[in-house]
């Protein structure tokens, strides 16, 4: 596998020539990209642009994968990242049976807690994600921004390195939404590295740094200030529709805009399917993860 060269920044993620066919469609094509490590990055595009598909891939669950794809210096979807990545789908991963502490502590053993600290790591999960005096809450009974969050939980349960989560905020009211960033972006000064789907862009602003992509492509790979002042833009949204609109009149994706250096490489390393819980997914993901043929995202 790849090492940073000495002096350069971290990298949580490492993509070089990732190519993705479903359906008998290329939904990703020959895709380059680094996701530094300790931020909070933001993956940005309309439905069909790429977005699901990118971050399957990267949690090793997606299958006719081909290029290299390294999650925390390891082949994406290893068996040691277990417990190093955890991956928030769109639908809540979570078993409506159960309730609340039950799902976190069953998620906790998957994923290879001892027992004797699992009771201290559920509880430090629940915290995270304002869900305190919910835990004997069968999650049936919950709101759907309530089980999201307890999807998030069980994701961070056994305090993964790198967040990997599908459009989390969608379909929750503006002030959930708030606090779940809050919440994102005190993961990252803590320490961890997220990668963030959305489609909605006024959440661009909340990230570090942003990928934009469309149709399988990288149109850019930039920060939001350097994004809106690039396009003069007055808001992320508009910032992003002009970059588009100057792909299409080019008649051709353009080469992705980059804020930094990067050099490309690395080992050929087909990215397995659906390797179940290894890689942080939660258990249950492959059925229940809400991929859907629009969902070549």
């Amino acid at each position: 596998m790849r090492k940073n060269l000495p002096g350069a920044p971290p990298v949580a993620i490492r993509v070089a020539g990732l190519r993705v066919v479903r359906g008998g469609r290329t939904i990703i094509s020959g895709l380059d990209v680094d996701v530094p490590a300790g931020s909070v990055v933001g993956l940005l595009g309309p439905s069909g642009s790429g977005k699901t598909t990118l971050m399957r891939a990267v949690v090793g669950v997606q299958d006719r994968v081909s290029g290299t794809v390294e999650v925390l210096g390891e082949p994406a979807g290893s068996p040691s990242l277990r417990r190093r990545v955890g991956y928030v789908t769109q639908d809540a991963s979570v078993y409506t049976d159960l309730t609340v502490a039950q799902n976190l502590d069953y998620f906790a053993a998957l994923a290879g807690v001892p027992s004797r600290g699992r009771k201290a790591a559920v509880a430090a999960a629940m915290s995270d994600v304002d869900l305190g005096g919910h835990e004997k809450q069968p999650v049936r009974t919950l709101s759907g921004g309530e089980r999201s969050r307890v999807s998030l939980a069980a994701a961070l349960v056994a305090d993964p390195e790198l967040l990997v989560l599908d459009e989390p905020t969608v379909g929750l009211d503006p002030v959930l939404r708030r606090d779940l960033w809050d919440t994102f972006r005190q993961l990252a000064a803590s320490g961890k590295s997220l990668l963030v789907s959305s489609h909605v862009m006024d959440e661009a602003t909340q990230c570090d740094r942003l990928l934009l992509l469309r149709e399988g492509g990288l149109v850019a790979d930039i920060t939001p200030g350097a994004l809106l002042e690039e396009t003069g833009a007055p808001d992320a949204e508009r910032a992003f529709l002009a970059l588009i609109d100057a792909a299409n009149a080019a008649g051709a994706e353009p080469p992705a805009r980059e804020v930094r250096g990067r050099s490309t490489g690395g080992v050929h390393e087909p990215v397995a399917a659906d390797r179940g819980p290894a890689g942080g997914v939660a258990p249950g993901t492959a059925a229940t993860d809400g991929t859907r043929e629009e969902d070549a995202r």
